[in-house]
Parts: structure tokens; sequence; C-alpha cells
């Protein structure tokens, strides 16, 4: 059933309630200068939707370029409206959106890639999955970072409803369903607005859920050097604090996000 909100809506409250592009962007570029001594200059953003985080990325440096790809012409007019049109002349001249398909050969290269919101959950087989990663290793430089994000844990496997309250907002993240033997799922975000009225189905993705350790092989199959997993810390309540830091060992949370790094 298609969403009753209006566009601008739409994307404004998922930015608000999915989205931190300035704590993506410093989580990428810290992390890069750590291996390789240098901030990255060149970032692609796959499945970019409205391009918070390329925006956020030239507004960084100076010298700072990015380029995002995605499919979906929608959120791409909706970025351009929300955030290219915002940045100076000169940071509108450094970032790029790009209507194509991720799997495409691209002319350029560049330091990142990065895959976020859990985007290429939508590849459902390990062929598919490989293609798409090997195409990512062909767009990186000599010392080129692929970062991804995903989420798990047992509760992710649950037909169940989280929800918080941003401001006035409530927050749904339903799973609707999920298939052990294949690990299909499906799952949407609902939002309550201040009046009271619940919208539903105001995004719906319909996915394969990936483990780290399979993510990690296919990188590995596709060309990486080494993959590091990044793991949440404790904030002592029982959550996370918001701080990753490479691990070999994650305790299991009911519910997690993590983020992995391949490396050329």
């Amino acid at each position: 059933m298609k969403s009753d909100l209006d566009l601008k809506t739409k994307y404004d409250w998922y930015e608000r309630a999915v989205q931190n592009p300035e704590s993506e962007v410093d989580f990428m570029r810290t992390w890069f200068k750590k291996l390789h001594g240098r901030f990255p200059l060149v970032l692609r953003e796959d499945f970019c939707g409205t391009g918070a985080i390329s925006c956020q990325w030239v507004r960084k440096s100076a010298e700072a370029t990015a380029i995002g790809v995605d499919l979906d012409p929608e959120p791409i007019a909706m970025g351009k409206e929300r955030h290219w049109s915002k940045l100076s002349p000169t940071a509108k001249k450094r970032m790029t959106y790009l209507e194509g398909n991720v799997l495409e050969k691209h002319k350029f290269t560049a330091d990142v890639i990065c895959a976020f919101n859990f985007s290429y959950f939508i590849f459902k087989t390990r062929p598919q999955l490989l293609s798409y990663f090997k195409k990512v290793r062909q767009g990186l430089g000599k010392q080129g970072v692929f970062f991804l994000d995903l989420f798990g844990g047992p509760e992710s496997q649950k037909i169940v409803t989280d929800k918080r309250k941003i401001g006035g907002l409530t927050y749904y993240w339903e799973c609707q369903s999920f298939n052990p033997i294949t690990a299909e799922c499906t799952f949407a975000i609902h939002f309550r607005d201040a009046k009271g009225k619940k919208h539903e189905n105001v995004f719906t993705y319909d996915w394969r859920l990936w483990t780290i350790a399979e993510l990690r092989e296919i990188l590995t199959e596709a060309g990486f050097s080494r993959s590091i997993a990044f793991w949440e810390g404790d904030d002592e309540k029982g959550g996370g604090d918001g701080n990753y830091t490479p691990s070999e060992i994650g305790e299991n949370c009911d519910a997690w996000v993590s983020y992995i790094a391949g490396l050329v």
C-alpha cells in the first residue's frame, strides 16, 4: 500500500529517524586516516537516496568530491532540494548525483565507497552480492576502503515492532516476515504524527538478512585483501554508546547494528 504522506514529509521524517550523515562521514574519514595516514578525498555513495552523506562529505573539506549513485529518481530529486541546494557554490560543483545502477562499471575511482542503511540487502543470493562486491572492488583506488553497515541479533528475526519517540513523532520499525530457510525478510517503517495519526508502510523493504561472517567471506572472494568488523561499545544501561571499534568478538545482543570495512 502506498504511503499517504507527501514526499517532503516522507523524506524529512525518514532522515530524522534513520540517518546521521555527520556521524557516518566522520566515522569513514577517521578510520580511513587511521588505516592510511591521510584523509580520503573521493566518495562514491551507493544506493545514495537523497545523497545526504555525499553532501556532508563535500562540506568537510574543500578538496573533497562525492558521487551519489541511485536508480530511483524520486529520492535524488528530493536530495537536490533538501541537501544539494544548501551547499556553497563551490561545494555544489564537487557533489554529483548519478541516476544509475551500482552494478555498472563507472569511469572514476574512489577512495571510499559506502553502502549504508542496509541497502545492499536487496541482493538475496551469494552470486548477486559477490558480483556487486567485485564491482565495488574495481571502483576503488589503491588505498580504497568499502564501508558497509548491517544489523542482526535474535530479535531481528522475530515478527516484532520496535518504536521510539523523536520529538512529537513516533517511529516504528516492523519486521513483517522472516524465512529461516532463505533468510529472506520484509521490513517496514511507519510513523505516528503529533496529532496521533499513524502512517503505515511509509517505506517497505524486501531483503535478505546477511551475517557479518558471510559478508566478510564474500568480500575476500571479491578480491579485498582483508576486512574489519566493528562492534559498538556498551553504554552500561543495556544499550550501545555509539562508538564502534574493531573487534573479533561481539556480545550476542538481542539486536545490534554494526559496520564492516573492506580494504583493497
